[in-house]
């Protein structure tokens, strides 16, 4: 190695400047070594491509930094790289506004979502916003294509269908003038187990009298037409057929409907497919029974509108369903019965712009569950993206109807949308890093059943404008060792240093190693890291934010004090092992906060007067006072009690102090007032004032106020006394004599009130007596009779009377 060259690179590691080891800057920890790296490292990181902007021991690195560091370091704003990303809109046709009376138009001339389509420059960690926005066209076409089980039990569903076409397309006018709608069958699987494959039940696999036809797996029976009454004719010639088991080929069928677009009719509009059914499904692995073990391959294999590979592949998995329906922009109707509704309300979730509807037992209501799942469906909208690149990351915030905000999953979606109604998306997409290959990357963006889309293509920014004028092998960098670009070298792989003086392969000398050592001491980089080309470098920890730094790496930024268990109280941060600590907070652990605001009393006061303010606590000079501003002292009386001997001594010269009111009493200022009504309100104060009312030993009382205003204390006293009046004897005397001659009538009232009482209930108790009193006139014995008998002796018998 030239030994120059080794003597520079020597001096450079000796005096590597502190612009490297600066802590508070990510760009200067990334430690980049070229322009490309450091504007990967954060949008807030710029290189200075000047190539005298360094000083003599200033590390390459020490050209990338913050912005406003840069600039304050002299580089001038030309010499600045700092790309930054942009979005352009490339189509942007504005959605279709017209009324009913508007002309028709085709398809492909309603727009319901703008933009079409975006290019996207992005540079790591910046994120790019547009707005999208959404709107449900009047009149817009729809294809609806009707698959049906035809298994044995849905005999009598099969004739309530077969007016289907007519039918529907008269309720779906109201909704729309390009109506279109097909018919589709299914049964099950033409293997064992799934149907008797003896040659009997292969041609009619009902039991009893019923005539079947042969069982298939799915059959197009009309692609989507305009014609309600071909639809009508074509299904009446449809006939039940049958299998073994419960389960249905349902999911055979729906795959089918789904990539075989040119054989099912389907257009670039609103494509809707019921499923009609009252069993339940097999799907991928079930096909095992069969001695199917292939996967299904979602493709086409109609031949004659018949499938014709049910037999060879395996039945599709949910998931593989959910990308086709999302890819073709189908959206699905599980019509089925009540029975099996917790089954299907399940699938639903998994299948993203779908809906259940409850069949009744003869299908009877099909039109009315259509029109309700089709209006339930179109009226939200669901946002969905294609694969995102590697490090590329997606968000989106929906401004919905009537100014509802929705973020995270709810951004993506809006609901209970008219027709008429736009909605608006703002998306963000982000990268964090460069693809490997560094290419254009495209993503679409589209709302979940609709064929429209929003193309985004994604251009990265990972590289510096001025490396594209890079000198290669340049003689600056070591003879050719690197290459010149952006105001530095490049090295070459396998080379490092500022100059790429130094192979990585080169063996350590005692030479460079003492470059290594901090203060002549023993310990290389301070056991910390290698020492490479006369230089410290060093290691990395498990953890990527924290990391050793200095010239030996004799710094770090995690062995700080901590407190409450962060790192420099969470107040600050770690700079060679000593806390910086952010503004108003001090202390080793930056635990001690300056703000003074916590000791503020109510009184607008440090510490009520009372104490002194420390890391924003109280501490009181007194023991006798409490509290978090020193406010409470269970020991002391109130403020008037405090004072009321002071002021009684210095307004009306008397009172305990009176004898001692000049020494002890004069720390405050005394204004006397005429009336109780010039005393200082504390409405009319911005400081805090205290009303007192105390009383003398001659019972008078006496009015004052106690206030600090500007750390003077003022009191403001009434100057009379209020003393009480004496007592007017005459009025004492009269009331007492009114009132004892009122309380002897009223004694006399109430003891003639109760003689009356007593009178009534006495004379009320003889009538009732009387009333109740039996004479006997038999009884008396000294009543008489008046009336004698006796016998003449000659009259014979007779008796004569007197």
């Amino acid at each position: 190695m030239d030994l120059r060259l080794l003597l520079i690179a020597t001096l450079s590691a000796s005096l590597s400047g502190s612009w490297a080891q600066q802590e508070g800057s990510i760009c200067i920890k990334a430690n980049a070594q070229s322009c490309g790296e450091c504007i990967q490292v954060s949008e807030t990181c710029g290189w200075c491509s000047d190539e005298k902007f360094l000083t003599v021991g200033q590390s390459k690195s020490a050209r990338c930094d913050d912005l406003e560091s840069l600039k304050k370091r002299n580089c001038k704003p030309e010499n600045i790289e700092n790309p930054r990303g942009n979005t352009v809109i490339n189509t942007n046709k504005p959605v279709t506004i017209r009324n009913s009376n508007a002309e028709k138009l085709k398809p492909e001339q309603i727009t319901q979502i703008q933009p079409q389509k975006l290019t996207l420059t992005l540079r790591s960690g910046e994120p790019q916003t547009f707005d999208l926005t959404f709107k449900r066209a009047e009149d817009y076409p729809i294809d609806l294509y009707y698959l049906m089980d035809l298994s044995f039990s849905m005999k009598d569903d099969l004739e309530n269908v077969k007016n289907l076409g007519t039918d529907l397309m008269r309720e779906m006018q109201e909704i729309t003038s390009d109506f279109r709608i097909g018919f589709g069958s299914f049964v099950e699987k033409t293997v064992m187990p799934y149907i008797s494959t003896t040659p009997a039940r292969l041609i009619n696999p009902c039991t009893g009298n019923q005539n079947c036809t042969s069982p298939f797996s799915y059959k197009n029976v009309l692609k989507l037409t305009n014609k309600g009454d071909e639809f009508n004719r074509l299904v009446s010639q449809q006939q039940i057929s049958g299998n073994l088991d419960s389960p249905e080929g349902g999911f055979d069928a729906i795959m089918q409907v789904a990539v075989c677009e040119e054989q099912i009719g389907w257009r670039n509009v609103t494509r809707l497919l019921v499923f009609s059914t009252d069993a339940g499904f097999h799907f991928a692995g079930d096909g095992k029974l069969g001695g199917i073990v292939l996967p299904n391959d979602g493709k086409c294999h109609l031949e004659n509108n018949m499938y014709t590979m049910s037999h060879y592949y395996d039945y599709p998995s949910i998931a593989h369903l959910v990308q086709k329906l999302s890819d073709h922009n189908i959206q699905t109707i599980f019509a089925v019965t009540e029975e099996f509704q917790p089954v299907y309300k399940e699938l639903k979730n998994l299948i993203p712009k779908s809906a259940v509807g409850t069949l009744s037992s003869n299908s009877s209501n099909v039109i009315k569950l259509i029109i309700d799942a089709y209006n339930s469906l179109s009226s939200e909208v669901i946002l969905e993206n294609g694969r995102l690149p590697e490090g590329v990351s997606i968000t989106y915030k929906s401004i919905c109807k009537n100014g509802v905000e929705g973020t995270g999953e709810n951004g993506r979606k809006c609901s209970n949308i008219s027709i008429g109604d736009e909605v608006t998306f703002k998306i963000s997409i982000e990268s964090q890093k460069c693809p490997s290959d560094n290419k254009s990357e495209t993503i679409t963006i589209k709302p979940l059943g609709f064929t429209e889309e929003v193309e985004v293509v994604l251009n990265f920014i990972c590289d510096c404008q001025c490396a594209k004028s890079g000198e290669l092998n340049s003689m600056k960098c070591s003879d050719g060792h690197g290459t010149f670009e952006c105001g530095a070298c490049k090295c070459n792989d396998g080379r490092i240093g500022g100059l790429c003086e130094c192979s990585k392969d080169e063996v350590r000398t005692e030479d460079l190693d003492a470059n290594c050592r901090k203060d002549n001491g023993t310990d290389i980089c301070s056991n910390n890291g290698d020492c490479v080309c006369g230089t410290c470098e060093c290691k990395k920890r498990e953890n990527p934010a924290e990391v050793y730094s200095g010239q030996y790496c004799e710094c770090d930024n995690f062995n700080c004090d901590r407190s409450n268990n962060k790192l420099c109280g969470g107040h600050g941060r770690c700079v060679c092992r000593k806390c910086v600590c952010d503004a108003n907070y001090t202390g080793s652990a930056c635990d001690c906060s300056m703000d003074s605001s916590t000791c503020l009393a109510k009184n607008g006061q440090i510490c009520n007067g009372r104490g002194i303010c420390e890391c924003g606590i109280c501490k009181c000079t007194s023991a006798k006072f409490q509290g978090p501003t020193c406010e409470i002292c269970p020991t002391c009386p109130g403020v008037c009690p405090e004072h009321k001997d002071c002021v009684q001594c210095r307004a009306f010269q008397e009172g305990e102090k009176k004898d001692t009111c000049e020494r002890d009493c004069s720390y405050f200022e005394l204004i006397k007032v005429n009336d109780r009504v010039k005393l200082p309100q504390p409405t009319d104060q911005n400081f805090p004032l205290t009303h007192c009312k105390e009383r003398d030993a001659n019972d008078c009382w006496f009015y004052y106020t106690y206030a600090i205003r500007n750390r003077t204390k003022e009191v403001y006293v009434v100057e009379s006394l209020e003393c009480p009046a004496g007592p007017d004897i005459i009025p004492i005397v009269a009331g007492v004599v009114a009132g004892i001659v009122l309380i002897g009538l009223a004694l006399l009232l109430i003891w003639k009130l109760l003689m009356i009482i007593h009178d009534r209930r006495e004379f009320a108790k003889f009538e009732k007596e009387k009333m109740n009193a039996k004479w006997d006139a038999q009884g008396n014995p000294i009543y008489k009779s008046p009336i004698n008998q006796f016998q003449n002796p000659s009259y014979g018998s007779k008796a004569t009377a007197l």
